[in-house]
């Protein structure tokens, strides 16, 4: 038999290189080397440009001034402008300059002990861009460069994200400001007498302030960055002999200990994955409760469970259907050849029937062991407040929320969570079901409805006892002190009775 003519043979193509895969045989895939270099580890940045679109590189930028701040690991950069472009307004760069500086500073010294002008040449001709630490922990993060088919990979010290910094427009306001004040204190020919408060600041007050920073607060974190001086940096632009010379530590050499991975699968996990001390672990149980409260199946797995499953997901993830509805979804997304009557004979089992359509059951919703993830509670209490809700709503259309939390005793976050699996909220605040009723399939099937109905009369009387225990609870027991104080008022008020009673008198007299 040849090559085409068996069905299990195909033909697997990778760049130009081509293999055949027989059957269950897998393909091997080209073995690339993976180095790690610790050149930089200490010295590589990372600069990321949120505000400039991929057109515009900053390659071919010039770079007029770069400074750092090594421990607070900032950046600030000046790139260049061209002022000669023809996209350049001449005009309002040098209004800019001049609102930076207060005047034309081209050609003119700064005063000893003043700040130095932000352009020199009296117009706008460069852009700075200060940095922010986008990630405070970068260890997950690597730089990566594949060459000679190998991969070397090098730690990175900080990634920091570069925007503009218009500082110019905050020196243009401080300079107004300053400048206002003046003109107000030369105008002001009149002594104003004013009242002076002197205070005494007390004398330890500098080693105060030293162990507020030594504390670690906030304020004395923000002003020891502050107070950290630039430091002033070489750029060195990329083609240049020692841009290439750094690059090239971005390569493990030889002497650098390269060892094969070689560990297991539960190990290599924990290498990526390590255990951190400050994580609460949890035991056992309540790990594999939760995995049971969000399994997510697709339509491929459906089809793989038996029908009794099928109708637990199904029920469980809409919470509410008729009928008509669940056969149609299986008929489409399952089995077509799906029957009615064996779905009928099934549904029992996982759902209630209520009002004609179908719910599933408590347990189905809640499992066992599982526990809410507000307030912890358990998934027996889940139960039985979710059976009193169904029960209730059997006898009625409407639910109120406060009334299903003073019969449940559950949380608020907890009694919703449990309307939420088979009610909303109507237009006058209260719980109606999610599906208004089906009464063509209770009249269909009136053994159904009559089943159904003895299993809520054999509970009904548990339901009505949560009621009443509602009840009892909130009446009050009545003061008799008030009704024996009127008893006795009452009595007092009275005329006394007649010391000599009046004689009676007989008709023979």
């Amino acid at each position: 038999m040849s090559d085409e003519d068996d069905p299990i043979v195909e033909e697997v193509s990778s760049g130009t290189q081509t293999a055949r895969r027989y059957g269950s045989d897998s393909f091997n895939h080209p073995q690339i080397p993976v180095f790690l270099s610790k050149n930089l580890q200490d010295s590589l940045y990372l600069f990321q440009y949120p505000t400039k679109t991929g057109l515009p590189s900053h390659d071919e930028s010039v770079v007029v001034n770069c400074c750092v701040k090594p421990f607070a690991q900032e950046v600030k950069v000046d790139f260049g402008l061209d002022s000669e472009s023809d996209h350049y307004d001449r005009f309002k760069g040098e209004q800019f300059a001049v609102a930076a500086d207060g005047k034309n500073t081209y050609g003119a010294a700064p005063a000893k002990g003043l700040e130095r002008p932000t352009y020199k040449r009296g117009i706008m001709d460069k852009q700075a861009y200060t940095s922010s630490r986008s990630l405070t922990d970068v260890a997950k993060y690597i730089v990566g460069i594949y060459t000679d088919r190998e991969v070397h990979l090098s730690p990175l010290t900080s990634i920091v994200q570069l925007r503009p910094a218009l500082s110019h427009f905050d020196k243009e306001d401080k300079r107004k400001k300053a400048e206002q004040k003046a003109q107000t204190e030369d105008t002001d020919d009149e002594e104003v007498l004013q009242q002076v408060t002197v205070k005494f600041a007390r004398g330890n007050t500098k080693s105060t302030a030293k162990e507020q920073r030594a504390g670690g607060t906030y304020d004395g974190f923000v002003q020891r960055i502050a107070e950290e001086p630039w430091c002033e940096a070489y750029w060195h632009a990329r083609g240049t002999p020692t841009a290439e010379l750094e690059r090239q530590k971005l390569f493990a050499t030889s002497h650098q200990s390269n060892q094969s991975l070689a560990l297991g699968a539960d190990d290599y996990l924990k290498r990526l994955l390590p255990y951190d001390e400050h994580v609460q672990p949890m035991d056992t149980a309540s790990t594999a409760a939760a995995a049971q409260v969000l399994p997510v199946y697709n339509k491929a797995m459906l089809r793989t469970m038996p029908l009794l499953e099928q109708l637990r997901v199904l029920l469980r993830d809409a919470r509410m259907l008729s009928f008509g509805d669940l056969i149609e979804v299986l008929a489409e997304h399952v089995d077509p050849h799906v029957a009615g009557d064996k779905v009928l004979a099934l549904l029992p089992q996982v759902a209630i029937l209520l009002h004609g359509n179908w719910v599933p059951r408590s347990e189905v919703v809640f499992p066992e062991k599982m526990i809410s993830h507000a307030n912890g509670v358990a998934a027996e209490q889940m139960v039985r407040a979710r059976d009193y809700i169904l029960f209730r709503f059997s006898r009625t259309t409407c639910l109120f929320r406060t009334q299903v939390m003073a019969a449940t005793q559950l949380p608020p976050a907890e009694t919703l969570d449990v309307l939420r699996t088979v009610a909303r909220v109507n237009a006058t605040k209260r719980w109606e079901l999610l599906l208004p009723p089906d009464k063509e399939f209770e009249q269909k099937h009136p053994e159904l409805v009559q089943r159904q109905e003895l299993h809520w009369r054999a509970s009904e009387q548990h339901y009505n006892e949560m009621d009443w225990a509602r009840e009892t609870k909130r009446v009050r027991k009545r003061s008799t002190r008030k009704s024996e104080s009127q008893s006795t008022s009452s009595n007092s008020a009275m005329p006394p009775p007649a010391l000599n009673p009046p004689a009676t008198t007989s008709s023979e007299a």
